[in-house]
């Protein structure tokens, strides 16, 4: 009788390790067979040319019999992976190794991208713990450690120490949304040797060391960073750490306790805030509060996640509740792109911002008919429940589709008259823009910054 085997369990993240049942298996391959294994395994299913594996095992200097080795190392690959049910198919001129096919086989590297991204679109900060947790704990060490040099790194995936960073900065900003300060220095100290180039993870540091009582420590914490920024790098620190260095000395208030949503309603377990500019395009520019700072407030951005977007431009009504929940997951299957387009939602939101405050600023209005443009051939034209016809992104918008729905709509108000009527409230911690067609509107919303300041 034959007996079921336990799947294997690919390590990449750290040392080259494969394990069965809880037993290192595989231990015999030689370091270019692991190398060669660890490229099927980063493209499982996808085939992987000859051409490609002999550029990457002897980068790019092969011996004249390169192509007979690697026919060669698939050979003793096949031989060892046999006997737990993986098959190494050849495919044209190439090889391919595909787990979907094998129940059970695991890599860490696929296992790490689907925890970020679930983490990244997760509306619940202690469910988006728990997925960085889970992630963060498959990290060993960079890809590959004993097998491969940086360069070779690089080119195989030089993402993923990125990806982990952004992993630590997104959980570490969640832990503190949560009041976790003491956790967020449990995780980050041990890694402070590493973590001097990305400031929002040294800005995640301070915080907590400010939450927990220990100012001067944060304080120490910012001058390291910045003689290691001079020195390294030649430059000064961002402005939002600098600014949190301001906080920091003079003991501001706001930094004692996590940023509670002010003026905001709850959509799909997401955190929006109020609707009160009168036009989408208003609206989205009104996702970032403290405009009239720079740096900005933290904390004021609303548009933390990608999901945070997409559920954002469904509340709007850009776009269908159906075209929301595909896009969240689509963004959660690919973190990175996601995130690229989150970045340049938020930069055309400052150029759109610069645009409607300022007529004359021609720079900001090029950059945002240039998206227009973008998002015009993006349209197309349906009709509505309402009877009347409306202007929508096609699905081949991709993640950008809520960057277009918002460039279609700034592109509206911008050839509308009423956008001569747009305000901007001269509150010292807002700035949000909105409509008023009588001219005697001086604050956003009645409610909240002109009931708190009537009396300024």
């Amino acid at each position: 009788m034959s007996t079921i085997q336990a799947p294997l369990e690919f390590r990449l993240l750290g040392p080259f390790g494969a394990w069965q049942g809880g037993e290192r298996v595989l231990r015999g391959l030689r370091r270019q067979e692991r190398c060669l294994l660890a490229v099927l395994l980063l493209e499982s299913g996808a085939a992987v040319t000859t051409e490609r594996l002999i550029g990457l095992l002897w980068n790019d200097t092969p011996p004249p019999a390169a192509r007979a080795t690697v026919h060669t190392y698939v050979g003793r690959l096949r031989a060892a992976l046999r006997p737990y049910g993986l098959p190494v198919d050849t495919r044209h001129d190439g090889y391919a190794l595909d787990l979907a096919e094998a129940d059970g086989h695991t890599v860490d590297v696929r296992e790490f991208r689907d925890e970020i991204g679930q983490a990244a679109v997760a509306g619940d900060p202690a469910e988006k713990v728990r997925r960085y947790d889970r992630a963060l704990a498959l990290w060993r060490g960079p890809l590959l450690a004993d097998v491969i040099d940086d360069e070779l790194r690089d080119r195989l995936d030089g993402r993923l120490a990125q990806l982990r960073l952004t992993a630590l900065e997104q959980r570490a900003e969640a832990q503190l949304a949560m009041g976790l300060h003491e956790r967020v220095l449990a995780d980050l100290t041990p890694l402070a040797d590493e973590l001097h180039d990305r400031e929002g993870l040294v800005a995640a540091r301070m915080t907590a060391l400010y939450r927990a009582g220990r100012r001067a420590e944060a304080l120490e914490l910012y001058e390291r960073t910045r003689a290691h920024l001079a020195a390294e790098l030649g430059i000064d620190p961002g402005p939002a750490l600098s600014t949190l260095h301001q906080r920091v000395l003079t003991a501001d208030p706001r930094l004692d306790r996590p940023p509670a949503p002010l003026y905001a309603v709850r959509v799909d377990e997401e955190w929006l805030p109020w609707s009160t500019g009168g036009h989408p395009a208003l609206e989205f520019c009104n996702t970032f509060a403290g405009w009239r700072h720079a740096p900005r407030i933290p904390g004021s951005d609303w548009l933390r996640t990608y999901r945070t977007l997409a559920v954002w431009a469904g509340h709007l009504d850009l776009a269908d509740e159906g075209v929301v929940a595909q896009l969240v997951e689509r963004a959660g299957r690919s973190p990175e792109e996601a995130e690229a387009a989150l970045a340049e939602a938020r930069e055309f939101r400052t150029q759109l911002y610069a645009c409607l405050t300022d007529p004359a600023d021609v720079p900001a209005f090029t950059a945002v008919a240039a998206v227009a443009r973008e998002a015009a051939r993006a349209a197309v034209l349906t009709l509505g429940p309402d009877g009347l016809a409306h202007w929508r992104p096609t699905p081949a918008a991709g993640l950008r589709l809520p960057l277009y729905a918002v460039a279609r709509a700034a592109a509206d108000l911008l050839t509308d008259p009423r956008r001569l009527t747009i305000r901007t409230c001269p509150s010292d911690d807002c700035g949000w823009l909105f409509l008023d067609a009588t001219g005697r509107r001086r604050w956003c919303s009645l409610s909240t910054c002109g009931a708190a300041r009537g009396g300024r």
